[in-house]
C-alpha cells in the first residue's frame, strides 16, 4: 500500500477541475436545414477544451468540415424573472443542410489537460412541410371547416369567414390543409390553439393568428394586417414553419415613438418555443417585427431559425432574439429602417448565431447585447447607419461573445438628432466599452463616411487599424455607399449586394467563428 501511494505521488498531477470528462451527446430540435449538437461535459474549468466537427449525408463517402462546437460554461442569467440556468457543455450547429436527410456527425473532443474522446451520431433534418400532391382536394366554405380529415386539402371559397377557431388535427404525413388559391378567403381572426399538423395557406387575415400550444403547424403565403400578427404565447409553438407571408402592422415610422418606451405597441411574429422556422416573410410596421418572448413569458427557446426575412420599420427591434437558450440561428435577413437591428438581451448561454444579415438605416445599434447576454456569435453581417456603426451601450456586460468578419459603416448623424429620447452615437466606427473577459472582437472591417475615423474599445480610443489586444486583424476600408443623411426618413431597401468583406484582408486568414466562409 505504501509503495502504491508513493507511485501516485510521482505521477504528474492534473489540476482538479481542468480535466474534461465527456458526457452525453444529444441533437435537439432538428430543423429543416440545420442540426444542433450538444455535448455535456464535466470539468474543464480553464475552458480550453475544443471539439472539431465533420459531417456527411448518410451513405456518402466525403466528409465535410463543420464549425467547431462552442465552449459553453455552466451559468445562470442575472436580473431576469425567473432566473434561468444552463449546463457545462460544448454546443453548436451544422448549417445549411438538405431537408429530410439523415446525416452522420463526427465529434472530436480534445483538452490539453486530458479527456480526449471521439463520438459519432446519426441525426436527420426535418422534411419540408408540404402537402403531398396525392392528397385529395375538395372545395368548401365556412360550414366545411370542421369536417376536414387528416390528409385532406380544403380549397376555401372566396368570402368573409369572420373569427374562426380551428378544431381538427392532422397527423404526421397527413396534415389538415386549409388553402385559398385567390387570397380572397378573408378572416377577422384565426385560432390554431393546441392544433397539430394543420397547414394554413394563402388566406387573408385582418387580425391575429394565434398559435399557442401548436406542434408542426404551418402558416404559409398569407396576408396578415393587424396590430399583432402571428402570436404563440405560453406554452408556445414547436416545430412550426412560418414562411412567405406578408405581415403589415399599424405603426408609422415616427422618431417620437421609437424605442422601448415609445407608444409603438404591436408585434409582427411573436413566439416562444423551440424548433421553429421563420423564413422569407416580409414584416413591416411593428414595435418588434420578429420576436421571442421574454422573462416569465418564455419557455425554452432553442434551435429556432429566423432566415431570409425582409424586415422594415421595426420601431424598437427588427429581430428580438432575447432569451434564446442555444442554437438559435438568425441568418441572411434584410433589415431596413429599424430602431435596433437584432436584440439579444440576454442570450442564455448560447451559442446563438447572428450571421450574414444586412442592415440599412438602423437608428440606435445594429446589435443590442444587454442584460448580461452570453454566447452570441456575430459574423459576416453588413451594417450601414448614421451614428456609431457598431455601438453597444450597456452597463451590464455581455460575455463569451464573438464579433468578427463584419462590415460596419457609419458616420456623423444630423446635428441634434434624437429618436425616442435616444441618440444614434457621434459617428464612431465602433464604440463598445463594457464586456467580459471571454469575448473576441477581431477581424472586422470599418468605414466612416463624412468624418474622421475613430473607434473606442473598452478605454482605448484609436484612429487607425489594425489594433492591439482587440481588432488585431481589423481593417479600415473605403466603400461607396449612401449613408442615410436623415435617419428619421423612411428609406426604401437599397441594393447592398456589392458590399462585403472581399479584398479587405488581402489574402490574410481571419479566424472563422460563424457560418461565413
Amino acid at each position: 500500500m505504501v509503495r502504491f501511494c508513493l507511485a501516485l505521488l510521482l505521477v504528474p498531477s492534473l489540476e482538479a477541475g481542468n480535466f474534461v470528462v465527456p458526457g452525453k451527446v444529444s441533437t435537439p430540435y432538428p430543423t429543416l436545414n440545420h442540426l444542433a449538437v450538444e455535448w455535456e461535459i464535466e470539468g474543464d474549468d480553464d475552458l480550453d477544451a475544443t471539439c472539431e466537427v465533420r459531417f456527411r449525408a448518410e451513405g456518402g463517402s466525403v466528409w465535410e468540415e463543420g464549425l467547431p462546437l462552442r465552449r459553453v460554461p455552466a451559468g445562470t442569467s442575472r436580473k431576469t424573472t425567473p432566473i434561468f440556468a444552463w449546463t457545462n457543455r460544448l454546443s453548436g450547429s451544422v448549417f445549411d443542410l438538405e431537408a429530410g436527410r439523415m446525416y452522420e456527425v463526427e465529434l472530436r473532443l480534445q483538452d490539453p489537460d486530458g479527456g480526449e474522446a471521439t463520438r459519432r451520431v446519426r441525426c436527420a433534418t426535418r422534411p419540408e412541410p408540404v402537402a403531398g400532391e396525392d392528397l385529395p382536394v375538395r372545395k368548401g366554405a365556412k360550414a366545411d371547416l370542421a369536417g376536414v380529415r387528416p390528409g385532406e386539402i380544403l380549397l376555401l371559397a372566396d368570402g368573409d369567414y369572420g373569427e374562426v377557431v380551428f378544431q381538427r388535427d392532422g397527423e404526421p404525413g397527413k396534415p389538415v390543409v386549409y388553402r385559398s388559391a385567390s387570397g380572397k378567403a378573408v378572416f377577422r381572426e384565426i385560432s390554431l390553439t393546441n392544433r397539430k399538423w394543420v397547414y394554413l395557406e394563402g388566406v387573408t387575415v385582418n387580425g391575429p393568428v394565434r398559435m399557442n400550444g401548436t406542434e408542426y403547424c404551418v402558416v404559409r403565403r398569407c396576408v396578415i394586417r393587424s396590430q399583432y400578427g402571428i402570436k404563440a404565447y405560453r406554452p408556445g409553438m414547436r416545430n412550426a414553419c412560418v414562411e412567405d407571408n406578408v405581415l403589415t402592422g399599424i405603426r408609422e415610422w415616427k422618431p417620437e415613438i421609437m424605442g422601448a418606451g415609445g407608444e409603438n405597441e404591436g408585434e409582427g411574429i411573436q413566439f416562444t418555443g423551440s424548433g421553429n422556422v421563420i423564413r422569407r416573410n416580409r414584416v413591416i410596421g411593428f414595435r418588434d417585427c420578429i420576436s421571442h418572448m421574454e422573462d416569465e413569458g418564455a419557455v425554452p427557446q432553442r434551435c429556432n431559425d429566423i432566415l431570409n426575412n425582409d424586415i422594415l420599420a421595426g420601431l424598437d427591434d427588427g429581430i428580438e432574439a432575447d432569451f434564446a437558450w442555444d442554437n438559435c440561428r438568425v441568418l441572411r435577413n434584410r433589415l431596413t429602417n429599424c430602431f435596433v437591428g437584432i436584440s439579444s438581451q440576454p442570450g442564455l448561454g448560447g451559442p446563438n448565431y447572428f450571421c450574414r444579415n444586412v442592415m440599412y438605416n438602423i437608428i440606435l445599434s445594429p446589435f443590442k447585447l444587454h442584460r448580461f447576454s452570453q454566447g452570441d456569435v456575430i459574423t459576416d453581417n453588413t451594417v450601414v447607419k448614421a451614428g456609431d456603426a457598431l455601438g453597444i451601450q450597456t452597463s451590464e456586460p455581455f460575455d463569451h461573445v464573438v464579433i468578427t468578419r463584419n462590415l460596419f459603416i457609419g458616420g456623423p448623424p444630423p446635428a441634434g438628432a434624437t429618436f425616442g429620447g435616444y441618440r444614434p452615437g457621434r459617428g464612431r466606427a465602433v464604440d463598445v466599452q463594457t464586456f467580459g473577459e471571454h469575448c473576441v472582437i477581431d477581424g472586422n472591417a470599418y468605414a466612416v463616411i463624412g468624418g474622421p475615423f475613430e473607434g473606442k474599445i473598452r478605454t482605448r480610443t484609436f484612429h487607425a487599424l489594425p489594433g492591439t489586444g482587440f481588432e488585431e486583424h481589423g481593417r479600415v476600408v473605403e466603400v461607396r455607399v449612401a449613408l442615410p443623411g436623415d435617419p428619421a426618413r423612411f428609406f426604401d431597401p437599397p441594393d447592398l449586394s456589392g458590399l462585403d468583406m472581399a479584398g479587405a484582408y488581402a489574402g490574410e486568414k481571419v479566424p472563422r467563428y460563424g457560418p461565413g466562409g
